[in-house]
């Protein structure tokens, strides 16, 4: 049976800084890991190419596509789609919903990713995660659209928010994604339009790997991750023994 993993993204970059650890190192497991970016962030987070002058709206759109395909073929995944529902915000309609609904069923994920249920400094953010939500549920449906294999109940896991204290977001799992540092600092690299984040998220990777270093046994003798990423589950996890 093939491994799946689904990541929903608010805009570009956003798959890239903050689950791009976790893409890459499934992907090398054998999932096929699909990232859904809702939109380009081409309003509200584009600021460098506007800074430039003489640039049109659709051309800032294809520099960030161009941006998150190269970071998605960096990390290993599967496939990107890009949405394009607009941002600043997302203007999730109807039509939307309905495809990414569509998403889930096509690929019947283990897991999903996505953002943290309040941001108050970016409401994009927990508006894709409760649109997520909602498509995941109605996936689970047996009444809509009769006749296919409806979802099962993949966990979803939030991933870390630029403050977390701000975003009400406790992480209860930490990934240890040392073997795949190199993939995510490629991707991260591919995100030209936002330097300024680059070396920002990689203090936050080595800080999440020192955390896995001491929930791991710590100085009795935890697993010497140097770079990490850490998730909050929304669901309980079933379990046999613990």
């Amino acid at each position: 049976m093939s491994k799946a993993a689904l990541v929903v993204s608010a805009h570009a970059a956003d798959f890239v800084w903050r689950a791009g650890g976790a893409i890459a190192l499934h992907a090398a497991a054998g999932y096929d890991v699909t990232v859904v970016c809702l939109s380009y962030g081409e309003r509200g987070e584009s600021a460098k190419l506007w800074k430039q002058g003489n640039v049109t709206l659709d051309e800032v759109k294809a520099s960030r596509h161009r941006e998150a395909e190269n970071a998605a073929n960096a990390l290993g995944a599967a496939e990107l789609l890009c949405f394009d529902v607009g941002d600043y915000p997302l203007n999730l309609d109807a039509a939307a919903a309905d495809r990414l609904v569509d998403v889930f069923r096509s690929v019947q994920p283990s897991f999903v990713l996505s953002h943290s249920l309040d941001d108050p400094y970016n409401t994009d953010h927990p508006a894709a995660t409760r649109f997520a939500l909602n498509a995941r549920m109605i996936a689970q449906a047996w009444g809509h659209k009769p006749g296919e294999k409806v979802l099962g109940a993949p966990q979803m896991y939030l991933f870390e928010p630029h403050q977390t204290e701000q975003c009400g977001w406790k992480p209860d799992t930490i990934l240890d994604i040392t073997d795949v540092w190199d993939k995510k600092r490629a991707a991260i690299e591919c995100m030209e339009g936002q330097e300024h984040l680059w070396d920002y998220y990689t203090n936050v990777a080595e800080n999440r790997g020192n955390q896995f270093r001491r929930n791991s046994g710590g100085q009795a003798g935890g697993r010497p991750a140097r770079y990490g990423e850490a998730y909050q589950s929304i669901f309980p996890r079933t379990v046999d023994q613990l």
